[in-house]
C-alpha cells in the first residue's frame, strides 16, 4: 500500500482573546447547568469577526503551508477535503469558495459533514485512503469553526453554560503520499444507534428555518448530559486502544495524544484511562475553549510551534463526536520539515 504522510499541518485564530466574563457577567448569565462538569468555563477563547467565514479561515489557515511548501504545491492538490462547523449558507459547502479563493483544481472535492469534533481523523482517513488507491499525490484537509461567534453570542443563549465553552478557529493538513510522517494507521467507528442523540431547541417549538423569536440552541437536559459524559468517557479510550492494538504497541508507547476538547473532565478521564502523564495529552482548551472538528489540527500546530512533539514521536490523535455518533483515533510517526 502506498505510503501517506500527514506531512504538516497549520492553523489560524480569528481575534483578540474573549474572557470568560463576556459569558459569566453577561445579565441573565443563569443556568442549572452551570456548575455541571461539562460547563467548566475556560479562561480564554477566540471569535470570528461579524463578516468572517468558513473560507476565509481557512484561507488565512492556508498561508503557513504555502509559505513553507510554496504556492505552486498547494495549488496542485489532488484532493480538497472541508468541514464547517456551521455552515455560512444553507445548500452549499465551503469547499468550492476555498478552492477559488486559493486557485486549486482538485480532481476530488467534498464538504464533510459527519464526524464533528472528530472530522480530521476522518478526513485524514478519507484522504488517506484516496491517495492510497488513485493517482492523487497530495490533500489538504479543512476544519474550520465559526460557531462560538455567532451563535453562541446570541443574546438569549449567551446567558446559557453552552456558550461559554466553544471557541472559533481553523486548523488544516497537508497530506502527501511520502513516507516523510506517515500515517500509520486509522481506527474509525460510526455507531448509529447515538444519531439523533445531538438536538438544537426553539422555545417555540418552530423548526430553525422558519421565522420566530426564539433563539436556537443545542438542546442540553441533564439526561442527555448524562448520557454523553458516560459515552465520551468509554469511547476515546476504546477506539485509542483499537488503534495501538492493530498497531501492536501499548496505548502507555504514545509519546504525544491530542484529542478533541470539550471539557476538563474529559481531557481527564482520557488520559487517565490511556495511561497517559497530562505532559503527553496535550490541549489548548484554557487558551481556546472548545474548538470542535478544529482543535486537534489547532492542537497539533501549536505543539509543533512549541516543540512539544519532537521527530520520531508516536502522535495519536483522537475524539468523537456529537452525541457519540462517531469516535476515530489515527497514529502518525512524527517528522517535521520545519526549521
Amino acid at each position: 500500500m502506498t505510503t501517506v504522510s500527514l506531512t504538516d499541518v497549520a492553523s489560524y485564530l480569528p481575534g483578540e482573546p474573549v474572557p470568560a466574563e463576556f459569558y459569566t457577567e453577561h445579565p441573565g448569565a443563569e443556568d442549572k447547568l452551570r456548575d455541571h462538569p461539562m460547563f467548566r468555563v475556560p479562561p480564554l477563547r477566540h471569535h470570528v469577526a461579524a463578516d468572517e467565514t468558513n473560507a476565509d479561515m481557512v484561507e488565512r489557515a492556508v498561508q503557513p503551508l504555502i509559505e513553507r511548501h510554496g504556492r505552486d504545491e498547494i495549488r496542485g492538490v489532488d484532493v480538497l477535503l472541508v468541514h464547517s462547523q456551521l455552515p455560512d449558507l444553507p445548500f452549499v459547502g465551503a469547499g468550492t469558495e476555498v478552492a477559488r479563493r486559493l486557485g486549486l483544481n482538485p480532481e476530488w472535492l467534498v464538504d464533510v459533514a459527519n464526524a464533528g469534533c472528530a472530522s480530521f481523523v476522518y478526513m485524514l482517513k478519507l484522504a488517506r485512503q484516496i491517495l492510497a488507491t488513485t493517482d492523487a499525490r497530495s490533500a489538504l484537509i479543512c476544519n474550520a469553526q465559526s460557531a462560538a461567534g455567532q451563535w453562541f453570542t446570541q443574546s438569549q443563549v449567551r446567558r446559557l453554560a453552552q456558550a461559554a465553552i466553544p471557541g472559533d478557529g481553523c486548523g488544516v493538513g497537508y497530506v502527501t503520499t511520502s513516507s516523510d510522517a506517515p500515517v500509520l494507521d486509522v481506527a474509525t467507528r460510526h455507531i448509529a444507534e447515538y444519531a439523533g442523540d445531538m438536538t438544537v431547541a426553539l422555545d417555540d417549538g418552530r423548526k430553525y428555518w422558519e421565522p420566530g423569536e426564539s433563539q436556537l440552541r443545542i438542546g442540553f437536559t441533564d439526561a442527555g448530559v448524562a448520557k454523553v459524559l458516560a459515552r465520551g468517557n468509554r469511547l476515546v479510550p476504546e477506539v485509542v486502544e483499537d488503534l495501538c492494538r492493530r498497531l501492536g504497541v501499548a496505548t502507555t508507547d504514545i509519546d504525544v495524544l491530542i484529542t478533541n476538547q470539550p471539557n476538563r473532565t474529559f481531557l481527564r478521564n482520557w488520559r487517565e484511562a490511556l495511561q497517559l502523564p497530562a505532559e503527553r495529552h496535550l490541549h489548548t482548551f484554557d487558551e481556546y475553549g472548545n474548538l470542535f472538528g478544529a482543535a486537534i489540527p489547532i492542537t497539533l500546530d501549536r505543539a509543533i510551534s512549541s516543540r512539544q512533539v519532537e521527530d520520531g514521536d508516536l502522535v495519536v490523535l483522537g475524539g468523537f463526536a456529537h452525541a457519540g455518533d462517531f469516535a476515530g483515533a489515527v497514529a502518525v510517526r512524527w517528522h517535521s520539515g520545519r526549521t
